[in-house]
């Protein structure tokens, strides 16, 4: 085998070199590619460069000889989409176009595989293929038992440009949930630094005390209805992407857990008569587009929500469609 010299695609601008050679040279391990970055074999535009290097369109790669690994485990094919389930994820598209495709996601449908999931989002990934050269990819995370949208990209050069804008906090995201109580003040900035930690319930986000080290987390909100100091309706911008940070927020930061979330709210998250699902909503999105201008997106009420809006009295807005804007 001798030195390869590869061009780095005009859609593959901003790709973490290591991912790039991930998709362009799967028979490299991660331990080899580390090591031949570390011994300068790996070269981009004959300089030295890291794994997390983000290469840009027209740049060389070079890659060095190497031994393929005769014992690797060759990669496992995707499952084949069970023809239903293929129909029910045709069914939450709700914008689509030659570069992004906006799913409305369900609550309990988990995005990526864990302990116990045997069925996900990543792994049904192919029947959103549609007319695309290749599957879509992720390029955000929902909770499994939050609802509403969810971006993925269609094209390598797409994947780069949302993932880098999620990353860089381009987006807005504007959720919705329901929580038990009322928040005093209705309305403001919320800025608690948390950290993840193990528990007989499983890990879970928790304020970070004087002294730990936790990671900054900044949330938006205000109220937008109220019923009887019980429950109020929030609006809620998280201004950074923490695990769990909406939920931590309203149950720590406002003393208002969202309605059925047993995990931070214990027993008081609950209310007689309402569904037992979590009210958490990822009602709209605003981000960069990769084509260019900007993509506005927004998800109706799921069905517990619904009734839980129609129970108290809250009355939600028409859902927008999705718009360009420049």
């Amino acid at each position: 085998m001798t030195v390869q010299l590869k061009k780095v695609a005009a859609d593959e601008g901003d790709t973490r070199l290591d991912r790039w050679l991930k998709r362009h040279v799967p028979a490299l391990t991660q331990g080899a590619v580390q090591k031949m970055l570390r011994t300068g074999q790996i070269r981009v535009d004959g300089k030295r460069a890291e794994a997390n290097t983000r290469l840009l369109a027209g740049q060389e790669v070079r890659i060095p000889p190497f031994t393929e690994n005769p014992n690797a485990a060759l990669p496992r094919a995707p499952k084949p989409v069970d023809e239903r389930d293929a129909k029910a994820l045709l069914r939450l598209i709700i914008h689509k176009d030659a570069e992004v495709l906006v799913l409305d996601k369900p609550h309990g449908l988990p995005v990526q595989g864990g302990p116990g999931i045997t069925k996900h989002l990543d792994g049904m990934l192919d029947a959103l293929q549609l007319d695309a050269a290749e599957r879509p990819r992720l390029v955000h995370r929902l909770d499994r038992d939050t609802s509403g949208v969810l971006v993925l990209a269609r094209t390598v050069g797409a994947a780069a440009k949302l993932a880098a804008a999620f990353r860089t906090r381009d987006v807005e995201k504007t959720y919705w949930a329901v929580v038990l109580g009322e928040p005093s003040p209705p309305a403001g900035r919320i800025d608690m630094d948390l950290i993840r930690q193990g528990g007989p319930r499983g890990e879970r986000t928790a304020p970070a005390e004087h002294g730990e080290d936790g990671v900054h987390a900044i949330t938006e909100f205000r109220t937008l209805d109220v019923v009887r100091r019980k429950a109020a309706w929030l609006e809620m911008k998280p201004r950074t992407g923490r695990t769990h940070q909406l939920r931590v927020h309203a149950a720590e930061a406002l003393g208002c857990p969202i309605l059925a979330d047993g995990k931070y709210g214990g027993q008081a998250a609950h209310m007689d008569g309402l569904p037992a699902q979590l009210h958490l909503h990822a009602r709209a999105l605003r981000l960069p587009h990769p084509a260019g201008g900007w993509l506005e997106v927004a998800a109706p009420l799921p069905q517990h929500m619904k009734e839980t809006f129609a129970f108290l009295g809250f009355e939600a807005p028409r859902t927008p469609k999705p718009r360009r804007v420049s």
